[in-house]
C-alpha cells in the first residue's frame, strides 16, 4: 500500500497550501450569508472612499456661495459686527440647495430651505440665552432633526437630510448671547439667504439673455417611502438625543458636533452608503482638525479669518459632490473659524473636543442606521439622476 497522508491529531484535514487556505476561507464566507453581506458592504465602502465622482457645474455653487458669504462677511467685518458672522454663514447655506444649474424654479427651493435655516438660527439663539442651554439644546436639536428629516422627504431636498438645519441650530445654541441677538441673528441669516437666492436669480437671468438656461426642473434628492418616513424622523431624533446626551454627560461644553455627526449617516438612504458616509466624516474631520490647528496656531487677524472662511466655503462646494471626505477637510476648519471669531475657546481643547464628538456622533448614527435598516424588499425612491 502507498503512504497515507498523516492526519492531524484532531482528525480534521487542513489545506496543504496558502492558496488552498484562501480558497477554503472564501468558500466559508460564500456559504455564510451574513459574512458574505459584510464582505459586500466592506467592498462597497472601500470603493466609495476611493471614488472621485464627476461634478459638472460645481464651480457655479462655489461661486454663488463665495459671493454670498463673502459679501456678508465683508460688510460685517467693516462695520465691526463680527459677532454676527455665524448667522450670516448659516443663512448662506440656502444657496447649496436646488442643484448646480440655473434651472427654472430653483429659487423656490432655495427660498424655502433658507426660511427653515433662518428659523433654525433664531431657535438656536433663543436657546443660547438660557443658562441650561447644553441640555436644552439636545432636546431641541432632536426636534430639528426629526423636522428636517420630514422636510427633506417631503420636498426631496438636495442635499438631503436634516444636517444643515441641525448644524445651524446647534452652533447658534452653543454661543452665549442676550435676547437682542435672537432678532439680529435671524435678520442677518435672512438677509444673507435672500441675497444668495437673488444671486441665483441673476444667474438665471444672465442664462436667459445668453440663451443658455438649461431645461427642466431642479434635481430632487433621494426619498424614503411613506412607510419609512416616520422611521427616518424618529431615528434622526433618537441619534441626536443619544449622541448629544453622551457628549454633554462627558462634560463637553459645546456638544453640537456630536449631534451633527449623528445625523450625517442617516442623511443618505442605503446602509452601505450610510457606512461610507460615516467613514468619510471621521477621516475628513480628523484631517480637517489638523488643518484647523495649523490655521488657528497662526493667529490670523479678523480680516484674514473672514477671508479664509470664504475660501474654505468655496473649496468645500467644489469638492463636496466629488468626494465627501475631501470636502470635510475644508468645512471642518471653516466651522471652527466661524465660531472662534465670535466666541473663542482654547485651541487644544477645541480640537480635542470636536474630534471626540465626531467619533461619538458617527458611532451612534451608524449603529442606529444598521439597526433600523430597511427590509430588502422595500426599495427607496433614489431621486433624480
Amino acid at each position: 500500500m502507498g503512504e497515507q497522508t498523516p492526519r492531524p491529531a484532531d482528525g480534521v484535514s487542513r489545506p496543504d497550501t496558502p492558496a488552498a487556505g484562501a480558497a477554503a476561507a472564501a468558500d466559508a464566507v460564500a456559504r455564510n450569508p451574513h459574512l458574505a453581506r459584510v464582505g459586500r458592504v466592506s467592498r462597497t465602502v472601500a470603493a466609495d472612499l476611493a471614488q472621485v465622482k464627476p461634478a459638472p457645474g460645481a464651480w457655479r455653487v462655489a461661486v454663488r456661495a463665495g459671493l454670498t458669504v463673502g459679501t456678508a462677511l465683508a460688510i460685517l467685518g467693516v462695520t465691526g459686527h463680527v459677532a454676527l458672522v455665524p448667522y450670516a454663514t448659516f443663512g448662506a447655506f440656502a444657496v447649496v440647495y436646488g442643484g448646480r444649474a440655473p434651472v427654472r424654479g430653483r429659487w423656490r427651493v432655495q427660498a424655502r430651505a433658507g426660511a427653515w435655516l433662518v428659523l433654525a438660527v433664531a431657535t438656536g439663539c433663543a436657546v443660547a440665552t438660557n443658562d441650561a442651554r447644553a441640555w436644552l439644546a439636545v432636546g431641541v436639536a432632536a426636534v430639528w432633526a426629526a423636522l428636517g428629516a420630514r422636510l427633506s422627504d417631503r420636498y426631496r431636498w438636495l442635499p438631503p437630510g436634516p444636517m444643515f438645519l441641525v448644524f445651524s441650530f446647534v452652533t447658534c445654541a452653543a454661543i452665549p448671547v442676550g435676547p437682542a441677538t435672537i432678532g439680529w441673528g435671524a435678520l442677518t441669516a435672512a438677509v444673507t439667504a435672500t441675497y444668495g437666492v437673488l444671486i441665483g436669480v441673476a444667474e438665471g437671468w444672465i442664462a436667459d439673455r445668453r440663451g443658455t438656461r438649461p431645461a427642466g426642473l431642479p434635481p430632487r434628492g433621494p426619498n424614503h417611502r411613506p412607510n419609512r418616513r416616520r422611521v427616518q424622523a424618529i431615528r434622526c431624533a433618537v441619534a441626536v438625543v443619544i449622541a448629544g446626551g453622551a457628549a454633554t454627560a462627558l462634560g463637553i461644553e459645546r456638544p453640537g458636533w456630536a449631534m451633527i455627526a449623528a445625523v450625517v449617516p442617516l442623511s443618505v438612504v442605503e446602509v452601505h452608503h450610510q457606512l461610507a458616509r460615516g467613514v468619510h466624516r471621521v477621516l475628513g474631520t480628523l484631517v480637517g482638525l489638523v488643518l484647523a490647528g495649523v490655521l488657528l496656531a497662526l493667529q490670523p487677524s479678523v480680516a484674514v479669518t473672514l477671508a479664509l472662511v470664504v475660501v474654505l466655503q468655496m473649496l468645500t462646494e467644489l469638492l463636496v459632490a466629488r468626494h465627501y471626505g475631501a470636502a470635510l477637510v475644508f468645512i471642518t476648519p471653516l466651522a471652527l473659524l466661524v465660531v472662534q471669531v465670535s466666541a473663542p475657546e482654547p485651541v487644544a481643547q477645541l480640537l480635542l473636543a470636536r474630534g471626540v464628538e465626531t467619533v461619538i456622533g458617527i458611532t451612534v448614527g451608524v449603529v442606529i442606521a444598521v439597526l433600523t435598516r430597511r427590509p430588502p424588499h422595500d426599495a427607496p425612491d433614489p431621486g433624480d439622476p
